[in-house]
């Protein structure tokens, strides 16, 4: 499934169209070169979740932990700044992406081994006209 981001202002569209195709999965890995805007849908589609919380990307604190408003739990990953895979061992990833809760993953290809099998990967696209496309592996 593809959606198409014309423009910051459409960010709560294309929002509100992940979260109607996500269906029952909870892990995402979300795939593209730095300033694709990972972190900018990702913020969108908590917040289109209800999640109040100030939402960033967890750069430094590898994962962040966010409460949409029925009280759902939901994980914000960057593994950017691992150097080597024994890393995510350290802070139990396993505890995060077997949980049930929804798990939002930025820069999965560090980490790749250790995905769980059912792993939806989303592939973001900056197109040449500026605008952006994220591509579902459903």
């Amino acid at each position: 499934m593809n959606i198409k981001i014309n423009s910051l202002s459409e960010i709560d569209k294309a929002a509100i169209e992940f979260i109607k195709a996500m269906g029952d999965n909870t892990v995402f890995a979300f795939h593209g070169e730095m300033g694709a805007g990972k972190t900018t849908l990702i913020k969108a589609i908590c917040e289109n979740l209800g999640v109040s919380d100030v939402i960033n990307s967890p750069t430094f604190a590898i994962v962040n932990e966010y409460r949409s408003d029925s009280g759902e739990l939901i994980y914000h990953f960057d593994f950017y700044r691992i150097n080597k895979i024994e890393e995510a061992f350290d802070f139990g990833y396993e505890d995060y992406f077997y949980s049930g809760s929804l798990c939002f993953i930025e820069w999965p290809e560090k980490i790749e081994s250790l995905l769980p099998k059912d792993t939806v990967n989303v592939h973001i696209k900056v197109l040449e006209d500026g605008s952006r496309e994220a591509c579902l592996d459903l």
